[in-house]
């Protein structure tokens, strides 16, 4: 579609600042609540300045809670949506001084004008994935509630050097977190009813819990950020998402260092597939066999496991886009 207006959104908790702005370079800003009736009235106020909505492109940052309300209301009128990671606006549009919301809004419609043919308009998760998506989101906050506990009481009792105050503490903590497991258990049952019952949920995590060291948290995780693997169907995008792919570190002749994994990369699913990992090179089977024999080849440990994280996520995509569970003793056949 050939876009004609380009809005870009600023998203605060309380406010929305718009920024329309149209291929001869003239724009409007307008600021309103967030909230359905504010949003509702944006829009009259587009239609009053003749702005074709369904030749607009509406790009903003993605902000999580925040912009729920926003995107569900533009989806629902069938609109071009474009919700594009923060730090990929700021290192696009070069050196940039001042910064304010309705100066955000202006660079977030002058963003989807340059950048508008490489543009990825939302997909709108169901209403399943968007309960899976909170319930994990809690599981995460009660397991950092619980390290956050348990931790510093371990320490105490373990140095020994109040054993009286350590005794006390300890009897405090246990109730909280004997109520954090349960409410754990009861989170994560709720998962599983979720999952059940939802036929393309349950076959998703059928899928990929079938490759060694996968299991039901990280395929969970792979389902929402991968939207039911529609916004990232390739194994290799995901890999480079997720920081586990190698990019070369050279230039001219003076600069010849190792390729390394970069930086910029989603933490907590890189970590879930370093447990994977683990969990295969102590499994049976193929990724086990290479975990042992490139070590005893003298390969870096690491390296060879991020090489294991590779080949995971390969296979996990293989399965979701063929359709079919991994085979362990799958044997390729000549045409």
């Amino acid at each position: 579609m050939k876009f004609e207006w380009f809005i870009g959104i600023d998203v605060s908790k309380e406010v929305l600042d718009f920024n329309v702005l149209d291929l001869s370079g003239n724009n409007f800003h307008h600021q309103v609540s967030n909230t359905k009736s504010g949003i509702n009235s944006f829009l009259i106020r587009c239609k009053k300045a003749n702005v074709n909505l369904e030749r607009s492109l509406f790009c903003l940052e993605h902000t999580g809670l925040y912009n729920e309300q926003l995107v569900a209301i533009l989806s629902a009128k069938q609109l071009s949506v474009w919700v594009e990671q923060g730090l990929q606006v700021k290192r696009s549009l070069g050196m940039q001084r001042g910064k304010t919301d309705q100066v955000d809004a202006y660079r977030l419609s002058e963003y989807a004008f340059r950048f508008q043919d490489k543009c990825r308009l939302w997909k709108a998760p169901s209403a399943s994935l968007k309960q899976l998506k909170h319930l994990t989101a809690l599981r995460n906050r009660l397991i950092k509630a619980k390290k956050l506990l348990k931790t510093p009481v371990n320490e105490l009792t373990r140095c020994g050097a109040d054993k009286k105050a350590g005794k006390l503490i300890k009897q405090l903590n246990d109730p909280i977190l004997l109520q954090i497991e349960q409410q754990l258990l009861a989170v994560e049952k709720q998962i599983k009813q979720v999952i059940q019952q939802d036929e393309r949920l349950l076959e998703l995590e059928q899928l990929i819990t079938s490759v060694d060291g996968i299991g039901p948290v990280t395929a969970w995780e792979m389902i929402i950020l991968t939207n039911q693997f529609q916004t990232i169907t390739e194994g290799r995008k995901f890999a480079c998402y997720a920081g586990v792919v190698p990019f070369d570190h050279q230039s001219g002749s003076s600069v010849k260092g190792r390729p390394r994994v970069s930086p910029f990369a989603n933490k907590h699913m890189k970590q879930l597939l370093h447990l994977s990992a683990l969990s295969a090179t102590v499994m049976k089977g193929e990724l086990n066999t290479y975990y042992q024999r490139k070590v005893a080849e003298g390969k870096n440990k690491m390296l060879v496991l991020n090489n294991i994280r590779n080949k995971i996520i390969l296979r996990v995509f293989a399965c979701v886009n063929q359709n079919r569970k991994y085979e362990k003793s799958y044997t390729p056949t000549l045409a």
